[in-house]
């Protein structure tokens, strides 16, 4: 029951956000639908939806995916060494979007669920995921007002979420090798799995499901407020050399690339988070 509930809001969450891009842009999304056949290391399903060359968005992929696998990866298992290694189910929406005018802030949000069954045959299940922006040019009252509804969305779980979940974020997405920030930040937050210390899994369905509706409540209009502003060719140069930052990120940090990748995950979906050009 809970994994069919999860899996529904996703699949839903992922068609509501497509929808909304669309309806900004002139493109629609490619979408394709993938399966990892038994006898593969990965199993499963998923559905990626790609939008390319738009005169919004150069590039935006959206993705769900459903696996199981024979080895959780210590890439998700930083909190509870003892689970790698065992076999997991995964599922998820994670979606990058690279905008073509560079004020627009590209932005990056994901949700996911992980179940384990431990080596005493007990099963551990998790929530993770979050969402963060990344402007080539800051607006400040872009800035504070993304920060505000995220705070909003936390605030009724408990005060203490939103100052341990921002600060998570922050030192999450830095570049360490080059002592810099992705972005401006968001919330992220992973191992949520309030049962184990008096809440519930509805509590934290219930947290995860708000985490996507605020993408939906800010994102949208973020892009509205500066699809139209004009730019020049410095502006173009700038926006690749930070787009060449993101893919230093994606590929020498980011958790969900790397889970992907080390479970033998759908490749063009996991990469379709790159952007299409860079410095």
């Amino acid at each position: 029951m809970k994994e069919n509930s999860t899996k529904a809001f996703l699949m839903d969450l992922q068609t509501r956000i497509t929808q909304g891009i669309e309806a900004l842009d002139d493109k629609s999304f490619l979408v394709d639908h993938w399966r990892k056949p038994q006898g593969e290391t990965l199993q499963g399903e998923g559905i990626t939806k790609i939008l390319e060359d738009g005169s919004v968005f150069e590039r935006a992929g959206c993705g769900f995916s459903h696996v199981t696998g024979p080895s959780l990866p210590p890439s998700a298992t930083q909190h509870r060494p003892e689970l790698a290694g065992l076999p997991f189910e995964a599922m998820g929406v994670s979606l990058v979007f690279h905008p073509r005018n560079p004020h627009v802030p590209t932005v990056h949000m994901n949700v996911r669920s992980i179940q384990v069954k431990d080596r005493q045959g007990q099963v551990v299940s998790w929530y993770g995921g979050g969402l963060d922006l990344t402007p080539i040019y800051g607006y400040e009252e872009d800035a504070i007002h993304f920060h505000k509804i995220c705070r909003d969305a936390v605030q009724p779980f408990g005060n203490d979420l939103y100052p341990r979940f921002k600060t998570w974020c922050d030192e999450y997405f830095y570049l360490k090798h080059r002592n810099e920030p992705r972005g401006i930040g968001g919330i992220f937050y992973d191992w949520l799995d309030s049962a184990r210390t008096g809440g519930s899994w509805d509590q934290d369905f219930a947290f995860t499901r708000d985490v996507g509706e605020t993408f939906l409540s800010i994102y949208p209009e973020l892009v509205r407020r500066n699809m139209h502003k004009s730019w020049t060719e410095a502006d173009v140069e700038e926006q690749l050399v930070r787009r060449g930052r993101y893919v230093e990120f994606n590929l020498l940090y980011d958790r969900g690339t790397i889970f992907g990748l080390k479970t033998g995950g759908n490749v063009d979906s996991i990469l379709s988070s790159l952007p299409p050009t860079v410095q």
